[in-house]
């Protein structure tokens, strides 16, 4: 087998670890990049941390980003990395731009310049398509973003259709559709739900605090998503592929499901909405086909929308009551 080496940014998010893993296993030699921070937080790649190779460096810093190329020789990019919070991208829209979309660009041309041969993909997102006009979203869908996230995200992926066409490089994009897990960051809906549910059910809070419950997404599972990341650059050909279960569901369901799965009839006692959490502008109906995937990549998503739920939240519960064990101990 040749020698198989990948660089990822974003190795320390819940995709990247994820990707980690799943390349580990697949015998890859994999490198991460991580921004140099006082006190970074690995705890998402803590058990493989012997296994891989952590290098420093930043996707606003070019410089850093050439040497990371240099030092990692891949032979697959995965660029994870981003300011991937919707809500935090409206108060901070020039640094999403920086990150999120000049980040990508910046990563393409160091791989342009050291790396031509290797082959790249871009964490696209379904945030891209925003106001839709038509159910389900497919490769073809107009994109209307309508958050600076979305709008940074669009921006990242015309730069990597532009470096394919333009230097004939193996550039993918992934037009993922949301995907969760256990270890999703608690600042987005389904794990501040689960958590929420988690600490309700362990006595530790009495209510959860919300804001637009009529958003509907299409929720799959994390792990499912990154064996689609690595499939696309096992393409004969480069190409851009959406990633999604097909269904939709409410965060209103998303709650109702996480209270039944814990035991609790009467969700809506424990739930207080909040406008204060509603973007400025909505995304409401977002439901992703990934027929393309399936037919020229072989892959389905194989966790469904229960299913999820009760992981993270089981999950949750697990961990909160370790915990209150541990100090009452």
């Amino acid at each position: 087998m040749p020698d198989r080496r990948a660089l990822i940014t974003g190795i320390t998010g819940q995709d990247g670890s994820f990707l980690a893993r799943l390349l580990l296993e697949k015998g890859y030699r994999v490198y991460g990049l991580v921004r140099r921070l006082s006190s970074p937080n690995l705890s998402n790649i803590a058990t493989i941390l012997d296994q891989i190779e952590l290098i420093d460096g930043d996707l606003m810093d070019p410089s850093s980003l050439n040497e990371a190329l240099k030092k990692s020789d891949p032979s697959e990019i995965y660029n994870l990395a981003a300011q991937s919070f919707v809500g935090a991208s409206f108060t901070q829209p020039v640094l999403t731009g920086e990150i999120t979309g000049l980040g990508a660009l910046r990563l393409l041309e160091a791989t342009r310049t050291h790396a031509p041969t290797a082959r790249f993909y871009q964490a696209a997102s379904s945030e891209m398509f925003g106001h839709v006009d038509r159910e389900p979203q497919d490769e073809s869908t107009p994109f209307h973003p309508r958050s600076p996230y979305g709008v940074a995200k669009v921006y990242a992926y015309w730069a990597c259709v532009n470096y394919r066409e333009a230097y004939s490089m193996f550039v993918s994009n992934g037009i993922l559709f949301n995907h969760e897990s256990t270890i999703r960051g608690i600042e987005f809906v389904t794990r501040k739900i689960s958590d929420g549910v988690a600490r309700i059910v362990t006595g530790q809070a009495n209510q959860i605090v919300l804001g637009n419950l009529d958003a509907r997404r299409d929720w799959g599972y994390a792990p499912d998503y990154v064996d689609l990341m690595w499939r696309m650059l096992q393409s004969s050909k480069p190409d851009d592929f959406v990633g999604a279960t097909g269904e939709s569901h409410s965060v209103k369901e998303f709650v109702q499901e996480a209270f039944r799965v814990a035991g609790i009839e009467d969700w809506e006692a424990h739930i207080k909405l909040d406008p204060k959490f509603n973007r400025p502008s909505e995304v409401y109906n977002l439901r992703g086909n990934a027929a393309k995937a399936e037919r020229e990549l072989g892959w389905k998503p194989r966790t469904r929308f229960a299913e999820l739920v009760g992981m993270m939240v089981a999950a949750d519960v697990a961990r909160l009551q370790t915990t209150r064990d541990a100090r009452a101990g």
